[in-house]
């Protein structure tokens, strides 16, 4: 049964056309992720199945029987609220119930007419029923279950929303609509603030889910590990495939090369028809050949050349760094007041490639920003040795800048020129229509192509990466590790891939066993 139909779906993002007659199901029991490089649309589809966005062109039915919920993790949100209150109203509707019980159960209290009494009473069993059903009695264990999935537990149930940092707040944010466990559910980046066992934990929740979810994510290993199908963004188009991303990626790859095939095949034969239309056309004893030629040309259906995708070439200056020890940590306690961790001891080498690990919200980001001298420390010491430079890429994607990318490199490198600008911003993926958009216009991917633009162009030997692969496509994170590999100096980083990680670290701090 199919939940959502789009059909004949035509959608412009200004000048740039996005997706052109294309069609997109979702039927019961689905598991779809939505795939395609940073900018090709993926965002604008799902405003379009939520309804927050018209198509253009096209035909959308939802099927009135089934919620569909959308993971938003800037949702506005009550945050005078504890964490716990927060999530129970995941539970609403039970919880109305309840209050149409009570409030039965008062007038009990005072009806004399037996009739009436009956009535009540019969149907406060029905609704005590329709709650046993729904596993009302089990609330509180059922949102104990998802928190400790979640690692949401750390930070405590009564602890008030407006206390969390971002990582923590999207957390709560996914952890309600889990529990409300809609019919359909929408993630958009659901691993971005999980650490390796809560996504493993989200992995078991979604494939032992009988519901249907549209999942976006850039990280490949949990897309393989949850879809059953992969619905891939390319070329304005909208492809189906059965199978996770390496068996969607492996047929893609096939239809690719057959359609250069087939491409190369009909623009020779184009050629030739063109050749001989040309020599006969004016000769009164071959023109009619030569018209007959031109026909087969107007009745061909001409093959469209393959789309050019934009690849990615990052690749870090590294600045020569003589010595050996680059950055010595010792007892360094960080915090925002009061410690998130216990004191850390710890040092980079020249040529290092380390990952810091640990749940979400446990210190990792706080933990760079201190050494950076970003915020202050609460006790002990970090010390960056002489001759040491950082290149630091923070996770968040907020720009204080209203303007392009290129007039945003420009402002911080002034001595580059028009064609230098764009020649780094297009080695980082983004052509000559992104550079002409505002910032706040571009995805998520596309932005932090814009951060990883800065980064290369300042030639450096230490490298603190926070979260560099959150909203990176398949080709940009493949790119990113290479240039990591290839970097000479050393790299501190954080990331919640586990390939990445894997691919990448020659060492691991797990601080997780700091406590």
């Amino acid at each position: 049964m199919s939940i959502i139909e789009i059909t004949n779906f035509s959608h412009n993002y200004g000048d740039k056309v996005l997706f052109n007659n294309t069609d997109f199901v979702l039927n019961n029991n689905e598991k779809i992720g939505l795939t395609g490089v940073n900018g090709a649309g993926k965002s604008t589809l799902i405003k379009v199945i939520m309804g927050e966005l018209l198509a253009d062109e096209g035909k959308i039915y939802r099927n009135p029987k089934f919620k569909i919920r959308y993971l938003d993790q800037h949702a506005e949100i009550n945050t005078n609220q504890t964490i716990k209150e927060y999530l129970s109203e995941a539970y609403k509707d039970l919880y109305d119930v309840e209050k149409q019980i009570n409030k039965i159960n008062e007038q009990l209290g005072t009806e004399q007419n037996m009739d009436v009494v009956t009535k009540l009473l019969n149907k406060t069993g029905e609704l005590y029923d329709y709650l046993y059903a729904q596993n009302f009695y089990a609330i509180d264990s059922e949102i104990e279950k998802v928190c400790a999935g979640l690692g949401i537990t750390s930070f405590g149930l009564n602890t008030l929303v407006k206390t969390l940092s971002g990582g923590q707040r999207a957390k709560v944010i996914l952890a309600k609509l889990l529990l409300e466990n809609p019919d359909v559910m929408v993630l958009d980046e659901p691993t971005n603030f999980l650490d390796v066992n809560h996504i493993e934990w989200l992995k078991k929740f979604i494939n032992s889910s009988d519901k249907a979810f549209i999942i976006v994510s850039h990280d490949v290993d949990f897309i393989n590990a949850v879809v059953t199908h992969i619905c891939d963004v390319d070329n304005c188009k909208i492809s189906k495939y059965v199978g996770n991303l390496d068996k969607c990626l492996e047929i893609k790859q096939q239809k690719r090369e057959h359609l250069e095939k087939n491409y190369i095949n009909q623009q020779k034969e184009i050629k030739k028809l063109e050749d001989y239309i040309e020599r006969n056309k004016a000769r009164a004893a071959t023109a009619k050949m030569a018209r007959s030629r031109e026909r087969k040309i107007e009745k061909m259906d001409i093959i469209e050349p393959p789309s050019e995708q934009i690849k990615p070439t990052f690749s870090f200056k590294c600045k020569p760094f003589a010595g050996q020890l680059m950055l010595k940590v010792d007892s360094l306690v960080v915090g925002y007041g009061k410690p998130l961790l216990n004191p850390i001891s710890f040092e980079v080498n020249n040529g290092d490639r380390i990952a810091i690990t640990g749940f979400n919200g446990i210190g990792k980001s706080t933990l760079f920003k201190t050494i950076l001298g970003i915020i202050p420390k609460i006790s002990g010491n970090s010390e960056i040795s002489k001759n040491v430079v950082v290149g630091y890429y923070e996770q968040e994607n907020e720009f204080h800048f209203s303007g392009t990318p290129n007039m945003y490199i420009s402002n911080i490198y002034p001595k580059l020129n028009d064609k230098e600008i764009r020649t780094a911003l297009s080695k980082c993926g983004l052509n000559a229509i992104h550079c002409k958009k505002q910032i706040n216009m571009l995805s998520g991917g596309e932005q932090s192509k814009v951060k990883i633009c800065k980064l290369i162009l300042n030639p450096c030997n230490l490298l603190i990466l926070d979260e560099p692969t959150n909203h990176l496509d398949v080709f940009a994170v493949d790119r990113l590790m290479e240039a990591i590999k290839e970097f000479d100096g050393a790299v501190l980083f954080v990331s919640h891939s586990k390939d990445f990680v894997n691919e990448v670290a020659n060492k691991i701090i797990n601080l997780e066993k700091l406590s």
